[in-house]
């Protein structure tokens, strides 16, 4: 009865899947980050970076999608907006590694196959786990031992994407991440010496261009989650 049942389940599963448009592509753009050192522009793309995406378009109103995305980020006080920052003069640089899980909600119905809804802004919402170094003590004055450290983001973003040539779509979009974290340029009051920051949370940014291809059977929507 329990092998009938998951079958029936994994079947009804499978078929579901292959009734939906899928999409899979890359994005590239820039990051940056907000915190202690440097700027505090809260768009200022500044180092490149790149990520993969999977969507599920499941009507034509919500997209599901997990993204994998690859985000160096840096910071230099010689670009800071105060006289403060610009003297004391500290720099960082860091690489965190996100995945991401969330929903698109878009404006206006998204449909490929349709010759007059191709075309929308949207916002996105997504639950975010990242990967990060972190101090963890100082061997030897100004010399540090780093770990890496996994953390959870709050991540909500603005796009617009079209399609660009048959199967082909292009987005423009960029995401916002607040951190419940202060150690992303290295500030920690763990560690004296680096002790230099606020008790502000950073945040880091992604903003740039993305280019999918579309796959599946199309319309057949489900009429929401």
């Amino acid at each position: 009865m329990k092998k009938g049942i998951l079958f029936v389940f994994f079947t009804c599963l499978s078929i579901a899947l292959i009734g939906q448009v899928h999409e899979v592509g890359a994005f590239i753009g820039g990051t940056n980050y907000v915190g202690d050192i440097g700027r505090t522009n809260y768009i200022y793309p500044n180092t490149p970076a790149g990520a993969l995406i999977y969507k599920l378009n499941w009507n034509p109103r919500i997209a599901l999608r997990a993204t994998y995305s690859y985000l160096p980020i840096e910071g230099n006080d010689v670009n800071a907006d105060t006289d403060f920052k610009i003297n004391r003069g500290l720099k960082f640089s860091n690489t965190i590694h996100e995945l991401a899980i969330g929903m698109e909600y878009n404006f206006y119905e998204y449909d490929l196959s349709s010759d007059d809804k191709s075309s929308t802004p949207y916002i996105l919402l997504e639950l975010a786990a990242f990967n990060y170094k972190s101090p963890l003590i100082e061997t030897s004055p100004n010399q540090y031992l780093f770990t890496n450290k996994t953390s959870y983001s709050i991540p909500f973003g603005i796009g617009y994407k079209s399609k660009l040539y048959r199967a082909l779509a292009f987005a423009i979009e960029a995401k916002f991440r607040y951190t419940f974290e202060d150690d992303l340029d290295y500030s920690t009051s763990r560690i004296p010496s680096l002790d230099f920051g606020t008790n502000g949370k950073d945040w880091y940014m992604f903003t740039g261009v993305s280019l999918v291809y579309t796959f599946g059977r199309p319309a057949c929507y489900t009429n929401g989650l």
